[in-house]
């Protein structure tokens, strides 16, 4: 397994009022990771712009921060999907769109088909800021798969560079793994003890992930494991917004289909409604 998971992250650099905080988010980033940024200009080059994303990022030029831009006319999502396969790109970050008149953030079309089709993993934030805001508590899924246990490793990876102070891996189980209807007292007794059997089972097997995970990663954090029973995706996201993680970290799904459009994927809940930034990792 790779404990160097991001060797290029990319951003679309849109001209957008968001557009210095996102640079400096990706700019921070890329140093934490010591990764080369790609920014993504959807459009034609111009003096203007490569002057203006040059004077955002003479922020940075202490500590040497390594980076192009590339310039690609187009359809957004056809250029950002190639550039990310032309510049190896292996982290792509996009923002997220704030719902009008709510608190809420959601992934806009653009980004949501972006997401679906490229084949690196994305970062989605919904709040960038200028100034760092520091990443104290990351939630990364636990769920049975095979993605998982490097989803897991990467997660504790990325809090060592960011400093994290708790990492939470949530085990989501569906409702149907108690097949006892409860409408008495001993039937719920029985379907309480067939939920603490599966935690320890659950709780087990996520153990036995951290023990491969060397320790200069899992040590100096704290880590808690949460068996949640629910919908996957809207559980976790759930958990993710109540216990105000400051990232979320999820199992790209295999693959996307028409039938995961009309029977919502455990990632198309997220992407509905974001409880915090998501690091979806492929």
């Amino acid at each position: 397994m790779s404990l160097k998971p991001f060797k290029t992250i990319g951003m679309g650099a849109a001209f957008s009022p968001n557009l210095k905080a996102n640079l400096y988010e990706a700019a921070r980033l890329s140093l934490f990771f010591n990764c080369k940024l790609v920014l993504i200009h959807v459009g034609e080059a111009s003096e203007d712009k490569t002057k203006t994303l040059k004077v955002f990022l003479n922020a940075f030029k202490k500590d040497h921060l390594n980076y192009e831009v590339v310039f690609k006319p187009g359809d957004p999502v056809a250029s950002i999907l190639s550039a990310t396969k032309e510049k190896h790109i292996d982290l792509l970050i996009l923002g997220a769109v704030q719902r009008e008149r709510f608190i809420t953030y959601y992934v806009g079309s653009i980004a949501r088909k972006i997401s679906r089709k490229a084949q690196c993993s994305i970062l989605l934030l919904i709040k960038p800021s200028v100034e760092r805001v520091p990443c104290q508590h990351i939630v990364v899924n636990g769920l049975k798969d095979p993605k998982t246990e490097q989803t897991i490793t990467t997660a504790f990876y990325v809090g060592k560079q960011l400093e994290t102070e708790k990492i939470t891996i949530v085990e989501e189980i569906e409702q149907d793994q108690i097949p006892v209807k409860v409408d008495d007292d001993k039937s719920l007794r029985r379907a309480n003890i067939m939920k603490e059997r599966i935690k320890l089972r659950e709780n087990s097997r996520i153990k036995e992930i951290i023990e491969h995970i060397p320790e200069k990663y899992t040590k100096d954090v704290t880590i808690k494991l949460q068996a949640i029973f629910g919908k996957q995706g809207y559980s976790i996201g759930h958990y993710a917004q109540v216990s105000r993680a400051d990232l979320l970290v999820m199992n790209a799904p295999s693959k996307m289909t028409f039938w995961d459009r009309l029977f919502p994927h455990d990632i198309e809940h997220i992407l509905t409604e974001l409880p915090t930034d998501v690091l979806i990792l492929q």
